[in-house]
């Protein structure tokens, strides 16, 4: 019988933290832990073919069940490959544990070629970093880990292994550790009353939903809220995951540009429960950074409070009541002409009359998503996951982490063709673990946002520098072949009926299915 190691401590106290999932692109550093990963029998282990996709399907299973995934990656290197859905995922506050295996502490002054100053990589994104120095410390360092993780709105907190300790014989009791779970910190009576007394004297009010508020109660909530206040109910433009539809009253989403939201705002109060403050996404010459002034901001619940709780307390303040639940609409099938070349707009009517109830859809791109959030309040009930972050690549791993956080749902990832393409290596995992996602491939072959922020700045489109930077036609990228590839189905569709079809196909198939959906 082999001998107990510090990597099985590791892992048995990972599992009785709270974490059920692996999601894995081990190297050297990390075989003994893949030895005691098989030994421990209770972590589902699902290998990725790069780091950026197990980060990513972390951040998505996160947001999906609230529990917390570990990712397993090789060095600094391997973690640097997965850094990017790490800063989507810290924008999301998803809860996650990197474990990165690192060279025996003995070897580090050699300065090997894969040495690297891991501290410096992770810190941006944990929460906490914690290098392990001692065997017996290492359940200390799992608790501790899963501590930082409830931290403000939580995160990622991020494990150094280094192979000399991981790899010693494991001495003196077990510890057993206790689950721990993120909860919003309450917002006192205090805070109540200022926002109460602040509303008083407005005239106009927008209630703007963010983070945990964003829930099915939430939403209901700031819906009343608004309501009394005969206001507006708006949500952040990039939530971590939203619910949506059937009976849920309708939540206006936050423009993108300052331009837009400014005029969006105009001169309301705007209550922040659970968001943070409207900003522009960059910072555009002549227009502010700031969108609303200070004095119109009503401070309720920051994205590390309990938001609902905050709007429920605030509601019940006001004497707001809660509004009758209004019937949920039956999408009806779109009365487009069935040989109609599609366009974003016939995607999305074909989608709600299609998605089934309880769907998760993961979000990346400006193509489908601006169309699919003005008009999620029309399909069935459903939740949304957005980039939280900008760091592009998020749709498709996200996708992949809610479809094994929830494999009852349907999961449909309405995915823009250029972002695809920095983790399109998701596709194998969704084939491997037979997942249960439809993929909705905007194939309109360029980078749409950047020639849009090109048009607003009056540059020529068509001037071959500009076209050689964003335009994505030559060679023009063939997503049903890389797909078969990969082991997906795969479908090309040009017209609203091939699509209605595929669709049909997709959302039943018993496994992952790709609908290129060619796009103007």
């Amino acid at each position: 019988m082999s001998k107990r190691t510090g990597a099985d401590v590791m892992f048995d106290a990972l599992y009785q933290g709270g974490a059920e999932i692996c999601f894995a692109n081990p190297g050297t550093t990390e075989m003994t832990m893949v030895s005691a990963l098989a030994r421990n029998g209770k972590i589902r282990s699902v290998l990725s073919l790069f780091e950026g996709v197990c980060t990513g399907a972390a951040d998505g299973y996160n947001r999906v069940s609230g529990k917390v995934p570990v990712t397993l990656l090789h060095l600094g290197p391997g973690f640097a490959n997965g850094i990017a859905n790490l800063h989507n995922a810290r924008r999301a506050g998803s809860r996650i544990i990197n474990v990165i295996g690192d060279h025996a502490t003995w070897h580090l002054e050699y300065d090997a070629p894969l040495t690297s100053d891991i501290e410096s990589l992770a810190s941006p994104v944990s929460r906490q970093v914690i290098r392990m120095a001692s065997t017996a410390a290492i359940a200390q360092d799992v608790d501790a880990a899963f501590a930082a993780t409830c931290e403000a709105e939580g995160g990622a907190t991020t494990l150094i292994v280094p192979t000399d300790v991981i790899d010693a014989e494991a001495s003196g009791d077990v510890q057993q550790l206790v689950a721990r779970a993120w909860s919003g910190q309450p917002v006192g009576a205090e805070k109540i009353a200022q926002a109460r007394a602040a509303l008083a004297a407005a005239d106009d009010v927008i209630v703007l939903l963010g983070g945990n508020a964003l829930t099915e109660a939430g939403v209901r909530a700031g819906a009343a809220l608004a309501a009394h206040l005969s206001g507006r109910l708006l949500m952040e433009p990039y939530p971590a995951i939203v619910t949506l539809g059937g009976d849920l009253p309708a939540v206006e989403r936050q423009a993108y540009f300052p331009d837009d939201v400014i005029a969006q705002m105009g001169n309301a109060t705007v209550v922040l429960a659970g968001s943070r403050m409207p900003i522009s996404y960059f910072g555009y010459e002549g227009w502010p950074s700031q969108l609303v002034a200070e004095e119109r901001l009503v401070r309720l619940a920051g994205p590390e409070h309990d938001a609902v709780g905050a709007l429920l307390d605030l509601g019940e303040a006001l004497g707001a009541t809660t509004l009758a639940v209004q019937p949920a609409p039956d999408p009806a099938a779109p009365a487009a002409d069935r040989d109609a070349a599609l366009n974003p707009a016939l995607v999305v009517e074909e989608l709600l009359a299609q998605l089934p109830h309880d769907a998760i859809i993961s979000l990346e791109g400006s193509t489908l998503g601006g169309p699919w959030l003005r008009n999620a309040h029309r399909a069935r009930r459903h939740r949304v996951m957005t980039n939280t972050g900008g760091a592009i690549g998020q749709g498709l791993p996200c996708a992949v982490g809610a479809a094994l956080a929830e494999p009852e749902a349907r999961v449909v990832s309405l995915q823009s063709d250029g972002s695809a393409q920095y983790t399109l290596q998701a596709l194998w995992t969704m084939a491997r673990e037979n997942l249960a996602v439809t993929v909705i491939m905007a194939a309109n072959h360029r980078y749409a946002i950047l020639q849009t922020e090109l048009t607003r700045a009056d540059a020529p489109l068509d001037d071959a520098v500009i076209a050689g930077l964003t335009r994505l036609d030559n060679p023009r990228v063939d997503w049903t072949a890389l797909a078969a590839g990969y082991g997906v189905k795969a479908v090309r569709v040009t017209t609203s009926g091939e699509l209605e079809a595929a669709l049909r196909d997709g959302l039943a198939h018993d496994g992952p299915m790709l609908i290129q959906a060619e796009l103007p």
